[in-house]
């Protein structure tokens, strides 16, 4: 980045939500990337009860993805004859509101089809999903009339695709919002929270171009926020949505203190240099936790993997102490040390733990960010 970005501190995330509203009087979309742990889905909560807590004319005008979303549909695994297994849908839930009557299934499996290779079917008196997949028909013989596949229902689908169906579901839904169908007339904004968070890397680019694609066509509809932690997602999203009028932010958790918004301008903020930075700030103040050590191994890690090299010691290749920078990094990484209960470390650790970390930042010119400012 040519200057250096600008910095929001907030006490809370009521303020950080409050915030975001703001940011969507003059722009059309939000990115906001943090990592997990930050509080992503309780600050998408928190959005969407902002219109319910008004003073006068409280109101839901929030659409929103996140863990909850999930929630609204269980298994029924029938555990007594185990062959008519399930999914139950929360009829209760506003997010079915239009569910019944819109018939939503050519829609939902028209992105469904996109990523998975299995079939539903909605009984909206039952309120419950059932799902099928073509199989190899044990009975077919090439010189039978037996069909090669058939066709087996109440399969039960990996938990991926459970959330990649429930995902279609959401996109179908955001369809009927653009287009200002009447059960969904009352969205005036989305927020999507880490819907991808169990996708490979091709199945995350493939989710948000078509995202990108959606929100493209209804932005004079819907004011969208997109939060997540995935760095290979937001950068897609990023460069899908940069033309359009919108704000991207880094959010940090900032200790104790509330939070922290960056401006991540015209380039993608990434988890491994919000590490570094901590790292940086544990060695100068002397305040080294033993789960550092963790850190530090994983930002090696990524660091190693962007290189292509195939162990994370190649990143301190040459430089002084390399093999006992490397043993201290496999001993002292694998501990199962808490955040939430830090741990200092003792005085020799510590300086070891300094020590390849300088040798790692002057071997690789990381420009590290003013988050903690």
């Amino acid at each position: 980045m040519s200057e250096r970005a600008k910095v929001y501190k907030y006490k809370n995330l009521t303020k950080v939500a409050v915030r975001l509203r703001d940011d969507l009087n003059d722009h059309y979309f939000v990115l906001l990337y943090a990592y997990n742990g930050t509080g992503k889905t309780r600050l998408s909560m928190e959005y969407k009860d902002r219109s319910k807590k008004r003073r006068g004319n409280p109101t839901q005008d929030t659409l929103y993805y996140n863990a909850y979303t999930e929630d609204l549909f269980h298994w029924n695994n029938d555990l007594e004859n185990d062959t008519e297994r399930h999914l139950i849908i929360n009829r209760d839930s506003k997010f079915f509101e239009g569910f019944r009557e819109l018939a939503l299934e050519e829609k939902i499996f028209a992105y469904l089809e996109r990523y998975a290779e299995f079939d539903f079917k909605i009984d909206y008196d039952d309120w419950i999903i059932v799902f099928s997949k073509q199989v190899k028909n044990p009975r077919y013989r090439p010189e039978t009339t037996e069909a090669e596949y058939i066709k087996q229902d109440y399969i039960k689908i990996s938990r991926g695709e459970e959330n990649i169906f429930i995902w279609c579901i959401f996109l179908a839904i955001c369809e009927l919002a653009i287009d200002k169908a009447a059960s969904y007339s009352w969205v005036k904004y989305i927020y999507i929270d880490d819907p991808i968070s169990s996708l490979d890397d091709n199945n995350a680019i493939t989710v948000a171009s078509d995202l990108a694609q959606l929100l493209k066509r209804g932005k004079d509809t819907v004011k969208v926020v997109i939060s997540s932690h995935h760095s290979l997602f937001f950068n897609v999203m990023y460069n899908e949505l940069r033309n359009m009028e919108h704000k991207s932010h880094f959010l940090h958790k900032n200790g104790t203190d509330g939070y922290i918004l960056r401006a991540t301008d015209d380039t993608p903020f990434f988890h491994h240099v919000a590490l570094l930075t901590e790292l940086k700030k544990a060695a100068d103040t002397g305040k080294v936790n033993t789960y550092h050590f963790n850190m530090l191994r994983s930002v090696l890690e990524k660091t190693s993997t962007f290189f292509g090299y195939d162990e994370f010691s190649k990143c301190i290749y040459g430089v002084d102490d390399e093999v006992l920078f490397s043993r201290a990094l496999n001993l002292l990484s694998h501990g199962k040390y808490s955040v939430y209960q830090p741990v200092e470390m003792n005085i020799d650790n510590k300086d070891l733990f300094k020590r390849i970390l300088n040798a790692f930042l002057e071997k690789h010119q990381f420009q590290l960010p003013e988050i903690f400012a």
